[in-house]
């Protein structure tokens, strides 16, 4: 069967508290109601990829406990192929716990539970990964079962990495990524550079890397594509943020989806930022991912 987007990923459920600041080390302070809703970098990009009106399927892995069969269902709810959503036994699924500020920033801890579970001989013999068009990954599961999607993969290999990898990438990663997608924070870590704080750092950092293709998300800023020895900076609408939890799964989800329908890079790139700003305009993780009309209702309100 073939499909537009595959995502090999995360499935977490989120666990969010409103407070008007992220807490210091050592304090603490009282936030608003918990909120529970479905999330992941894996599943969020998923189900974003579907909402922008592309065919989806996610691949990944959940525990054997009600939060497991929650995640599950909403997937399938976002027409997201489930096919290949594996559960493990005795294992908890993933959970996210996210404190958002008053200015829309977020601070985030993970508990990988089944997603750490997830393994290269899991993704080695899947389907969709010989018929997607893109194949979109992160680093919420095992960098060894990113580098098999990598090579398992067909289509166009998408790696976003997030979060940013602790362990040393392995070279033949990078080799086999088509684009890369980090933002600053990951691109310092993968070049081995300080921080990257302006433009012109992100295209000499992006530049040291053996990827075919780097997209820099900037936030606030867009993002810069470096490809080819060919540099653009994109830039991304200017709107009040509520919350920037999902901006970078939609992003990645837009930039994937345009690919898989043979947009250049540069297109792509511009439809992702819309994107991206476009979810930032509302709270939540896969609450705030757009379809393509709510994109431009969003920015033409905001």
């Amino acid at each position: 069967m073939s499909i537009d987007v595959a995502v090999v990923g995360s499935c977490n459920l989120d666990l969010v508290v409103n407070v008007d600041a992220i807490p210091l080390v050592g304090q603490t302070v009282l936030g608003g109601d918990l909120s529970q809703i479905p999330g992941g970098k894996g599943a969020n990009q998923a189900v974003a990829t579907s909402r922008l009106g592309h065919s989806s399927a996610f691949i990944g892995r959940i525990g054997d406990d009600d939060n497991g069969k929650f995640l599950k269902q909403c997937l399938q709810e976002d027409n997201v192929d489930t096919s290949f959503l594996f559960e493990t036994e005795d294992v908890p699924s993933g959970i996210a716990m996210i404190a958002v500020q008053a200015d829309g920033d977020n601070s985030i801890v993970v508990s990988p539970g089944a997603n750490a579970r997830l393994t290269p001989e899991d993704v080695e013999n899947i389907p969709f990964l010989d018929t997607a068009t893109v194949v979109l990954t992160q680093s919420e599961i095992p960098i060894e079962t990113v580098v098999a999607t990598g090579r398992s993969a067909s289509g166009t290999f998408v790696w976003n990495p997030a979060p940013a990898p602790e362990e040393i990438v392995p070279l033949e990663l990078l080799d086999v990524v088509d684009v890369l997608v980090p933002n600053q924070t990951e691109l310092s870590l993968l070049a081995g550079t300080g921080p990257i704080d302006s433009v012109d750092k992100a295209i000499s950092a992006a530049q040291m890397l053996p990827c075919a293709s780097v997209v820099v998300t900037l936030g606030a800023d867009g993002a810069v594509v470096i490809a080819n020895n060919d540099v653009m900076h994109v830039p991304a609408p200017i709107v009040t943020p509520v919350d920037t939890t999902g901006a970078g799964d939609a992003f990645c989800a837009a930039l994937a989806g345009g690919l898989s329908q043979g947009k250049d890079l540069i297109a792509s790139v511009e439809e992702a930022v819309r994107v991206g700003a476009a979810t930032t305009l509302v709270a939540g993780a896969q609450s705030s991912l757009p379809t393509p009309q709510q994109v431009a209702e969003r920015l033409e309100g905001g």
